[in-house]
Parts: C-alpha cells; sequence; structure tokens
C-alpha cells in the first residue's frame, strides 16, 4: 500500500481526479479540447459511484487497454496510452492503495462533447491507431538514472500528455515529442533541448529545483503544471526529480518555428504599457542591484522559459487572468500576480510581444485576434465550469 501511495504521487493521481473545492479523487475535474470537455471520474473505493467494486484485474486493464469495468471504453484524456508501461507489480500496489482511501459518493459528471466523439465505441480505432502495441526496449547503454527518468516521462508521469503535440483525434503527433502543446488554454513548453524555447539554456540543477519548488532562475510553474508540482514533482524523492532531470537534458533540440522580430512601433507601444503596468515587480534585468531591486520572488522575464516559447497562450492568460507562483512543502511562500482584463486587447498584444521579444528572448509579435480569441475562450469556460 505504501509503494502504491507514492507511485499515485509519481502518477499525480490526485490532481487529475479532484476537481476545485472537491474531495480528494473524487473526479469531477473538467479537461476541455476542441471536441467538448471530459470529466475525470471517481476513484475512491465507492461501490456505486467509484471503484470499491473493481477487480484488481479490471483496474489493471483500465490503466493498460483503457477499458473500464463495464466495459465501456475510456477517453484518452485519462492517459491510459501512457499508463500501458505500467507493470502488473505497479497497478496491484496502486489499487491496493486506492482501496484504502475512504469512500466518496460523487456520481459521474457528464461529459460534453460533440458528435461522433461522443461514441465511446469509437475508441476501438482511437487505440489502434494511436495505442503502442509493444513496450519499448529497454536502453540497457544508458544509466540507471537515465532509465528511470525514461520511465517517468513517458509512463507514470505522462508528461507528453501536456508536453506533446495532439492531433485532431488527440493523439500525439509523431516526430515532435515533448515539443510543447496547448492544453486548457495553457502552453506547455518545449521539454527538448532547443535554446531559444526548451530546456537548453537549464541544467540538471535548474530542473531539479523547478521540479521541487515550480521555479528557478528560468521559470515559474503556471496552469496545469503548477498543479503538478503543487501535487506530485515536489513530493518525489530527491533521486526520482533527479532521474527525470537526467532523461530530459539528454534530448536532442527539436525548434518548430521561425522567428519574426517586430517591428520598431510595436516594441515601442509595448514598451509604454510595460512601463505603466510591470516595472514596478518586473524590473529589467540591466537594472538588477541591491537587496530590493527586482523584488526577489517576481520573475526575471529575460530568459524566462515560458516567456520565450513559440506560443504566447500562457503569457497573455497571465496577463489576462493574473497568476500565483506554486505554494509547496519546499517553497512555502508563494507570490501573486494581479490581472490586467482592463486592458484592450491591443494593449495586451503589444505588451506580450514586448517581453517576449526583449532582452534576449527573441519570440515573434502577437496579434491583437490572438488575445481576443482567448478572452473569449476564457470568458466560455468560466461559464461551462
Amino acid at each position: 500500500m505504501e509503494r502504491g501511495r507514492y507511485l499515485a504521487v509519481l502518477g499525480d493521481c490526485a490532481g487529475c481526479h479532484t476537481r476545485a473545492h472537491g474531495a480528494p479523487f473524487a473526479g469531477g475535474l473538467p479537461f476541455h479540447a476542441q471536441f467538448g470537455t471530459v470529466y475525470s471520474t471517481n476513484i475512491t473505493p465507492d461501490v456505486k459511484t467509484g471503484i470499491g467494486g473493481w477487480t484488481q484485474g479490471q483496474f489493471y486493464r483500465a490503466l493498460h487497454d483503457g477499458i473500464a469495468a463495464d466495459g465501456s471504453h475510456l477517453y484518452p484524456a485519462f492517459p491510459y496510452a501512457y499508463f500501458r508501461r505500467l507493470t502488473r507489480q505497479d497497478t496491484a500496489d496502486l489499487y491496493a492503495y486506492l482501496r484504502t482511501l475512504k469512500p466518496v459518493h460523487q456520481p459521474p459528471t457528464s461529459n460534453r462533447l460533440t458528435f461522433p466523439f461522443n461514441i465511446r465505441a469509437l475508441m476501438t480505432f482511437w487505440n489502434w491507431l494511436y495505442l503502442p502495441h509493444d513496450a519499448p526496449k529497454p536502453e540497457m547503454m544508458k544509466s540507471a538514472a537515465w532509465r528511470r527518468g525514461e520511465y517517468l516521462v513517458n509512463g507514470l508521469g505522462h508528461c507528453g500528455a501536456c508536453h506533446t503535440p495532439k492531433n485532431i483525434l488527440f493523439g500525439d503527433v509523431t516526430g515532435k515529442e515533448l515539443t510543447g502543446a496547448v492544453v486548457d488554454h495553457w502552453f506547455s513548453a518545449n521539454l527538448t533541448g532547443s535554446r531559444a524555447e526548451g530546456l537548453g539554456n537549464w541544467n540538471e540543477a535548474d530542473l531539479v529545483i523547478y521540479l521541487q519548488t515550480g521555479r528557478n532562475r528560468y521559470a515559474t510553474a503556471a496552469g496545469s503544471m503548477q498543479e503538478k508540482v503543487t501535487s506530485s514533482t515536489s513530493h518525489m524523492r530527491q533521486e526520482d526529480r533527479t532521474a527525470i532531470a537526467t532523461y530530459l537534458k539528454s534530448l536532442a533540440p527539436h525548434r518548430l518555428n521561425t522567428r519574426v522580430a517586430p517591428d520598431a512601433t510595436r516594441m515601442a507601444a509595448g514598451q509604454a504599457v510595460f512601463i505603466q503596468h510591470c516595472v514596478v515587480c518586473h524590473q529589467p534585468p540591466q537594472r538588477i542591484a541591491g537587496p530590493s531591486i527586482p523584488l526577489p520572488d517576481y520573475p526575471r522575464l529575460g530568459g524566462d522559459t515560458l516567456v520565450a516559447g513559440r506560443d504566447p497562450t500562457t503569457v497573455l492568460r497571465i496577463i489576462l487572468q493574473g497568476a500565483q507562483s506554486p505554494l509547496t512543502p519546499n517553497a512555502p511562500i508563494a507570490y501573486s500576480m494581479p490581472s490586467f482584463a482592463t486592458l484592450s486587447d491591443q494593449q495586451v498584444a503589444d505588451v506580450a510581444t514586448y517581453i517576449r521579444a526583449r532582452w534576449g528572448n527573441g519570440a515573434s509579435s502577437i496579434g491583437r485576434s490572438a488575445v481576443h480569441k482567448l478572452r473569449a475562450a476564457l470568458k466560455g469556460e468560466a461559464r461551462n465550469n
């Protein structure tokens, strides 16, 4: 049971199966995609609404094949394509731990999917197309830390569920593994060795600190990654964080687009907004001096991986909605940033363009329409939730 508890930490079971202000593991957390919304299920041992009536074999089949106890197909928002790497012993131990949880009577929230994605039987074809049929061959020439990290990233940790681009059927795009993707209107960063938009400037210690605290000299966790740090990576054993860092730093650079520098007019407009609203907390890197300039907990925007990423969604969302840094046992003091939703779409686009291109970040311009679309999508998401 204790081994199963730690496996649940590594797989972030609580993070995905606990809705806001809901009972732990009782489900109801929404996952938004272009074809609708899927809600996580109750995995407490409640007999009627959870997995209390499931056998160990049925639990293994759900994680391995994406088929529930009643024979219905699960949707790949539940990342069974990655959990397929789990061994029989892994699933047995995880099952044993989940059986110790307090049963919660929480009926499932109905999914809201467009036709034909609401037909579960079609998942048979999805599995044929995208479910791995053969286990990967072990890389015996690699170190034990690398092999452990590869398993955690590509198996139980299911990093590719957020960090690998998806096609229209929500299958992983072959050849672009871990190069970054938009999930739930957040951009999950490129985890390859690209210096422009990935982890090329990070060293293994930077990665370990980030997994431990949700922040380092290059980034602060946001969106779903913040939840992963809070619920999962900050509670991992140090050797597992080191193993993940070892594996990720072995990935070759993979850059997906060409950057075009913004013109001087856009930069001037963005700088004006930055000076008026942002500079009090986010001092330019060249002005870093003294004990309190800049405020020590606020991100340095120059060289920030999320700021310089190829997709601006996360930057725009933080400007529109505000943000708070992760609160973890390893970093018990958090800071927050207010929402700047009162800025116009053009002002948001201008200031985001400025910070993404300034101080060596080198990202391309952002159009006003991108801000307008995201603002509308976030309003719709709030209504649906």
